[in-house]
């Protein structure tokens, strides 16, 4: 999976640890995500994009391999 955080975060100028405190997640998720290294749930997939305000498919990329 891809995602765009690390595009949404600069827009509103926020460091990995900014989110991370934001959404209640742990040292170096964000970094994960943003890496495709994680695949994050549907929770936390709606507190990214809600507190980044796009659309969960704008934020994160699913391909047929993600199913």
């Amino acid at each position: 999976m891809q995602t765009k955080i690390k595009e949404f975060r600069a827009r509103y100028d926020l460091t990995q640890e900014d989110l991370e405190k934001k959404v209640g997640v742990g040292r170096e998720t964000i970094g994960f995500l943003e890496k495709g290294k994680y695949t994050p749930s549907l929770k936390l997939t709606y507190r990214i994009a809600k507190y980044l305000n796009p659309s969960i498919d704008e934020l994160f990329i699913f391909d047929d391999t993600d199913l």
